[in-house]
């Protein structure tokens, strides 16, 4: 198992992480040299005065970071990683408990991952980012964005749970059973079911109950930076009514639907997702950035 594992799409150079008592794992397209200093703050510079770039000098390359859901890992993400590599710094992570992060011996509340993804970030010297969460892992962004405003530009939502009238282990399960058989590629499958294994039903069941009881839907009108929902448009787990509400109480919130795909559609859609990203996130950047 651990063979076929390392096989899937897996990404290569990664780091573990220290932080808050959580042991977790890196994964950055783009490696700063030793001892070099961060590159610096458009916001700050602007602040102070330092004029923005001139014409013709290339503007700093934005950054993405990635956050997977419950029971799976970076691997799901690795392709939309790539992909948003070719233009901008990227960072995904196995959160603790998940891939190759070792479990925690408690349970692990949204706030506690999104403060541990931010000491990474700090670690990593990133000042400013889009942060792209999928399923769970919205629930991580949003409370990520919430945390730290001053780094946090934008938040993109892929498929985000949960929704109210599926505010059950059962309705939430046959909505992912639903979208395994009907939706989704026969990767997509193996790479999601193999991230099941290897995580154990003991850590899933413990981390079952914090993303069935955070309140998405009461955090995210506190969400002051542009919010992207998006998501797949035969994605049986996050459906369209609950998206555009989504979308709605987001002060900034807008939805795209990538047609034709479920719920991990930024592994069988890789392309399209990453343009509506992309090209989202260039239409609200702040001036500077």
């Amino acid at each position: 198992m651990g063979r076929l594992y390392a096989r899937w799409v897996k990404l290569s150079d990664g780091r573990d992480i220290k932080a808050g008592g959580l042991i977790g794992r890196i994964y950055a397209s783009v490696a700063p040299a030793a001892g070099a200093a961060p590159a610096p703050d458009p916001r700050a510079q602007a602040a102070a005065g330092v004029a923005a770039p001139e014409a013709g000098v290339p503007a700093p390359r934005r950054t993405f970071v990635l956050l997977h859901g419950i029971g799976v890992s970076h691997r799901y993400l690795a392709r939309l990683h790539r992909e948003l590599a070719a233009d901008s710094d990227v960072y995904s992570f196995d959160l603790p408990g998940f891939g190759d992060a070792p479990r925690p011996r408690r349970q692990v509340p949204v706030g506690e991952y999104a403060a541990f993804v931010s000491a990474a970030l700090a670690e990593a010297g990133v000042r400013s980012c889009v942060v792209v969460g999928h399923s769970m892992g919205t629930q991580h962004a949003v409370e990520l964005a919430l945390q730290e405003p001053d780094v946090v530009d934008g938040v993109v939502l892929m498929g985000p749970v949960v929704d109210p009238r599926r505010r059950s282990v059962a309705r939430q399960a046959l909505a992912l059973t639903r979208d395994a058989m009907f939706s989704e590629s026969l990767s997509a499958n193996a790479v999601v079911f193999s991230d099941y294994f290897r995580a154990g039903p003991r850590w899933y069941f413990t981390e079952l109950p914090v993303m069935m009881e955070y309140p998405v839907e009461a955090r995210v009108p506190g969400v002051s930076q542009p919010v992207l929902v998006l998501r797949g448009s035969k994605d049986p787990v996050a459906g369209r009514k609950w998206c555009q509400r989504l979308a709605a109480l987001a002060p900034q919130g807008s939805l795209t639907e990538i047609a034709g795909h479920g719920h991990v559609f930024q592994h069988t859609a890789t392309g399209p997702a990453a343009a509506a990203i992309t090209g989202w996130a260039r239409s609200v950047e702040r001036p500077g950035t």
